[in-house]
């Protein structure tokens, strides 16, 4: 008989040995699961079909909001930004941001109201995922800029720290960034740019104004990528073409856009 309890013994210690075991490797298996479908998940998927990539525009930005820098360089990427899909829109979910993104109209004297604009000088600053800075900007108005403005006045703005800024271009693409640095009293002239128009890598600038006049200090935010997801047609060309601000000021010339006339 103790020989009997001694061999059950031994196969319950065997069994429930076993028994933890599939536990851990269940466990395990699941872990590498969530983590592989996340690393899928953020891959680039193929454009839509029906998806065609516009070209970059020409127009320079404004000298209210971003003047030019002293000395551009010339373009070396004008065959990359060919193929490449342009922006459209601008979210940013933790904050209620959410614009359409088009290009400066010609002489411009006054960024528009309800979308956000991009910078292009020597080559345009609006196409995500290649190896330079897309730089955007918008009135720090009720819905546009805003919040940035708002939560960088607090603690310097760092709960905009790891929040996600979201990019959608031409191609049906959906570009996902991470808010990486809050960067406040950035001088109204060329020297803001150095830094972002030198970038090398894939990153996103959002700049909005501090104050009210063309000589106040700007906000600059800045974000690196994380991933790529698809985005469907709609979501991807947003309708909302701007329109002039209830407060622009008056036009300077006749030929003049954004302003009042």
């Amino acid at each position: 008989m103790r020989y009997v309890r001694s061999i059950a013994r031994l196969l319950a210690r065997f069994f429930g040995a076993l028994a933890s075991l599939g536990t851990a490797l269940l466990a395990g298996a699941g872990v590498f699961l969530i983590v592989a479908g996340l690393f899928y998940y953020m891959q680039p998927i193929a454009a839509a079909p029906d998806a065609t990539p516009t070209a970059g525009p020409t127009a320079s930005v404004a000298a209210y909001s971003l003047p030019p820098r002293v000395s551009a360089a010339p373009s070396s990427s004008a065959s990359a930004s060919a193929k490449a899909a342009i922006a459209t829109r601008i979210a940013i979910p933790a904050l209620g941001i959410d614009l359409p993104i088009i290009t400066s109209p010609p002489n411009e004297q006054f960024p528009l109201c309800n979308v956000a604009e991009y910078i292009s000088l020597d080559k345009a600053f609006a196409y995500p995922g290649l190896p330079q800075t897309t730089y955007l900007y918008a009135h720090a108005q009720k819905g546009m800029f805003l919040p940035l403005l708002t939560a960088s006045q607090v603690k310097d703005g760092a709960a905009m720290i790891g929040m996600w800024a979201e990019v959608y271009t031409d191609d049906n693409q959906r570009h996902v960034y991470e808010i990486s640095q809050v960067i406040r009293g950035m001088p109204a002239d060329a020297s803001s740019l150095d830094r972002p128009l030198s970038a090398k890598t894939d990153q996103l600038w959002l700049q909005t104004s501090e104050g009210p006049r063309e000589n106040s200090t700007k906000l600059q935010v800045v974000a690196q990528p994380i991933g790529i997801v698809a985005a469907s047609q709609a979501d991807a060309h947003p309708t909302g073409k701007g329109n002039v601000c209830p407060g622009a000021p008056k036009c300077k010339t006749s030929n003049a856009s954004g302003c009042r006339p």
